[in-house]
């Protein structure tokens, strides 16, 4: 065999093991990192928001669950809501998964320990569900991405539902970041509009007695002049609302306000008709054929509807499907950054906007009256007013 042949065949063996390799490089896999309380006291939240990340995956590739060729390999933890914990695990998505970006945490303390992590090691965290504002304010590094509303969305859109001149408003809420910054978020907003926060009462988020409190909230109200009001803002099991319901509000002319929730929540509110709020998602009210597709595949696989945080969770998966298209299937952080912010990208409550000084998700918000029917088992936010995403935009609490 003379040297051109064998140069040729070289050459041609080269180009097949070159064009073998395409195939395998095309099928490289997308890794995604999800952090949630998946036990404990929020795992209702948490457990929804995989459910509803997976579905969303699924609905924005078309059932592929690749993007552009590349499949999507999920490592889903559980934070166990302990901030060391989530601060380990999330490491090790980092540097041992070797996870492209993440999603999560379920609580706002445990985001907040882990916001470091993702600037460490100059990578994504989408934060969803947590909502305290210093997520995205002062806390906030530029690996931070955030599609879940923040507590001045949340309270912005409460306060709009009650607060005017002349209004006088107690609040309580749990004594760690998701409650003192949703107070702060809230009173903020409700002086604003005229109306003054009197009281503010912050409690063991395990607590189980609310007696003491709640005579606090009565002698600052009783003899103030109506409209007033107590502002209840709480995640997870327990609260105070079944103890407020007992306490005879209704001789002092004190009312209860509170933003919607999960469906275990509203099943506590069934008593409180006609109370008004706001409410970041309930399955009834967006009209769009994202929603369609989640409440209907919701009901045929689980035998009910989305909750609040399913909605969460397929947001998330909507923000991760729209900047990998984008960018082509390219992972690396820095293009990930550029093309997300200011990125519009679908969900569930229909087109949502990565701010592009904070990264936080400007969204729609729904003003809502509860009503109850004999055979739902929750109070029903029936939409009085969609609130858009301008007019619940919250402060840009930091610089870049």
């Amino acid at each position: 065999m003379n040297g051109r042949k064998i140069f040729g065949i070289l050459v041609l063996a080269v180009a097949v093991s070159v064009f073998a390799a395409f195939p395998a490089m095309a099928e490289k896999p997308i890794k995604i990192g999800i952090i949630q309380g998946l036990s404990g006291p929020l795992e209702i939240y948490g457990k929804a928001e995989v459910t509803g990340f997976k579905m969303g995956l699924e609905y924005f590739t078309g059932g592929t669950n690749k993007i552009n060729g590349r499949p999507v390999e999920l490592v889903v933890e559980d934070t166990q809501l302990k901030a060391a914990r989530a601060k380990m695990l999330l490491t090790k998505l980092y540097s041992d998964d070797k996870v492209d970006l993440a999603v999560g945490p379920t609580s706002s303390g445990v985001a907040l320990a882990v916001l470091p992590v993702a600037q460490q090691f100059k990578k994504i965290l989408i934060v969803e569900p947590a909502v305290a504002d210093s997520i995205t304010g002062t806390n906030w590094n530029r690996y931070i991405f955030r599609t879940g509303r923040n507590s001045s969305q949340d309270a912005i859109s409460n306060a709009a539902a009650v607060a005017a001149p002349g209004v006088s408003i107690a609040c309580i809420g749990q004594d760690y970041a998701f409650g003192r910054d949703g107070i702060a978020a809230y009173k903020e907003a409700a002086e604003k509009l005229g109306a003054k926060v009197v009281a503010e009462e912050y409690c063991d988020p395990k607590g189980t007695d609310f007696t003491a409190p709640i005579q606090r909230i009565i002698e600052a109200l009783k003899d103030k002049p109506e409209p007033k009001y107590v502002w209840v803002i709480w995640a997870g099991k327990g609260g105070p609302i079944p103890q407020l319901i007992a306490a005879g509000l209704d001789k002092y002319g004190i009312q209860i306000a509170s933003g919607g929730n999960v469906l275990a929540a509203l099943k506590v509110m069934k008593p409180l008709k006609g109370m008004q709020g706001s409410i970041y998602y309930y399955y009834e009210i967006p009209k769009n054929e994202v929603n369609d597709w989640l409440v209907k595949e919701h009901y045929k696989r689980f035998n009910e509807p989305p909750d609040f945080f399913t909605c969460g969770g397929f947001a998330a998966a909507g923000a991760v499907v729209t900047a990998l298209e984008k960018t082509g299937g390219k992972t690396d952080t820095d293009t990930l950054i550029t093309t997300m912010e200011g990125m519009e990208f679908m969900t569930p409550k229909g087109m949502m906007k990565f701010r592009k000084e904070d990264h936080q998700a400007l969204q729609e918000m729904y003003a809502f009256q509860l009503d109850t029917k004999p055979d739902v088992e929750w109070a029903i936010p029936v939409l009085t007013k969609v609130l858009p995403m301008e007019d619940v935009a919250p402060p840009i609490a930091n610089k870049k």
